[in-house]
């Protein structure tokens, strides 16, 4: 199956508009974002667990990112509640579940050899650092390679115009986030591609989880 699979192009997702479609497992739903391969694959998903959902124990060959969007999730390392993240490293396994039920942004199998150790951060507590402009604020989540970070934007926050070396990769988790292109409320998922330009800003404010500088490999192998 391939699904924006095209990392050369631009893409804009609402999940809030997309059908849920059934996994392996049940009681747990997905809504695809990009996908590349079967059931085996190079994917972005929302995934929502049921009350007592859970997976079946399963490697990552090419890791896992999980940021915990509601609810709890859980696998025989501990309990996860809303605002954590999780990277599970290249050759890692675990079998997750939710006693409660839990919703989750999940990027699979994008990882490299550089993400060696496995990665937690709960966002809810951990500090924010001063961004670039006034009014912005940042939290490193991946700190191994081409990093993921939350950035929190007050109201009334511009930034500058810029290009993404690389590409970028959103998705807002709170508020609106806006660039010349248009505005983008919770739930929106961006795919910029290598040296894409914009100027963001935000007039009500925003969370977003932002992901740059993986996309040129995969730009290149889409080009061929």
């Amino acid at each position: 199956m391939n699904l924006h699979a095209d990392f050369n192009e631009r893409v804009v997702v609402n999940h809030h508009e997309l059908s849920w479609t059934s996994s392996p497992e049940p009681g747990v739903m997905r809504r695809l974002l990009e996908r590349q391969g079967d059931e085996v694959a190079r994917a972005t998903s929302i995934v929502k667990y049921g009350p007592g959902a859970q997976f079946s124990r399963h490697g990552h060959d090419h890791g896992e990112e999980i940021l915990v969007l509601d609810g709890v999730l859980s696998d025989e390392t501990g309990d996860y509640p809303a605002g954590s993240y999780i990277m599970n490293p290249p050759g890692s396994a675990h079998a997750p579940y939710s006693a409660t039920g839990c919703t989750l942004f999940v990027k699979l199998r994008h990882l490299g050899a550089e993400q060696i150790e496995r990665e937690v951060v709960h966002t809810a507590t951990a500090p924010w650092l001063q961004g670039l402009v006034s009014g912005l604020q940042v939290m490193p989540l991946m700190r191994q390679g081409s990093g993921s970070t939350l950035v929190r934007w007050a109201p009334q926050t511009y930034f500058s115009a810029h290009r993404h070396y690389g590409g970028e990769e959103i998705f807002v988790v709170q508020g609106i986030f806006e660039d010349e292109h248009g505005s983008y409320p919770e739930g929106t998922w961006i795919r910029s591609p290598h040296m894409s330009l914009h100027q963001p800003y935000s007039k009500v404010g925003c969370t977003i989880f932002v992901k740059t500088g993986h996309l040129w490999r995969a730009s290149e192998s889409t080009s061929r």
